[in-house]
């Protein structure tokens, strides 16, 4: 299939990165992290898809929401335009599909949002990418609904993500079976894997984690075999609103995607 934006996705091509702060919560964070992942995927031979959020609306605390809709637009334009990235971001409701497809070349529904059947088609009726995180609480064979809805507008670009599912209270875990299930779709699947490692509002209202795990999983997955990658990536983790515990030191990020790439040519082989 041959998808809007010169991206490309499935077919056995090597995987694709979607990667960027959790939340955007400034210019210069932004633009330095993307500043970074293009060289980085530019040596490796990557592409590349830039994602941040300009709102956190499904979250537990207020603190950790962003800049707000109409300031992370703006931002991330100025990162399609000066770093020539396709971007990805969420819609949290049908009303915002509209302006932010104007931006984005791939709109996101958050796992929480993934039955929400207005949010789906509002999203299926711009014409742009969607990419639909499967629900924490959901099978992975009930994520067939998602895709018809996309698909009876007439948008045949969809895009499914694991991110893990909930075990008990404040705790996912991953089922690697979930990757195959979801490929009979027949759409491109992609692996979370930064919120698979997520403890959801384990540390007094905030989600905790466990960032050292994410090679680990980001590994198991592509030896599985999946079509891209899903990471998210700050110059200081620790410092971050949103998903502190879980991201990606941007100054490690070269080599993780060394290390993913070998796994990935060998899935692929």
């Amino acid at each position: 299939m041959t998808y809007p934006a010169n991206i490309h996705m499935g077919s056995h091509q090597g995987f694709t990165l979607i990667a960027g702060p959790c939340a955007i919560e400034n210019r210069d964070i932004v633009l330095q992290t993307a500043d970074t992942l293009r060289e980085v995927c530019q040596q490796l031979c990557i592409q590349l898809i830039f994602k941040s959020s300009y709102d956190k609306a499904n979250r537990t605390s207020m603190s950790s929401r962003g800049v707000g809709m109409e300031e992370g637009l703006k931002i991330l334009q100025e990162v399609k335009d000066q770093f020539g990235l396709p971007i990805l971001t969420d819609v949290h409701e049908s009303w915002q599909c509209a302006p932010v497809s104007e931006v984005a070349d791939v709109l996101q529904i958050p796992a929480f949002l993934s039955r929400q059947t207005d949010l789906l088609l509002a999203a299926a009726k711009t014409g742009r990418i969607v990419n639909v995180k499967k629900g924490q609480f959901m099978a992975p064979w009930d994520m067939k609904g998602a895709v018809d809805k996309i698909h009876s507008v007439g948008n045949d670009y969809v895009w499914l993500t694991e991110r893990g599912s909930s075990f008990g209270y404040g705790n996912l875990v991953v089922d690697m079976t979930s990757l195959v299930e979801m490929r009979r779709f027949g759409c491109p699947i992609i692996f979370d894997a930064t919120h698979s490692v997520q403890k959801p509002s384990s540390q007094a209202g905030v989600t905790g984690g466990n960032r050292e795990m994410v090679p680990h999983l980001m590994r198991a997955a592509l030896a599985v075999g999946v079509d891209g990658i899903f990471l998210e990536v700050h110059p200081n983790p620790e410092q971050a609103i949103s998903d502190a515990a879980n991201q990606v030191r941007l100054s490690e990020i070269k080599t993780i995607l060394q290390e993913a790439k070998q796994y990935d040519l060998f899935a692929k082989s």
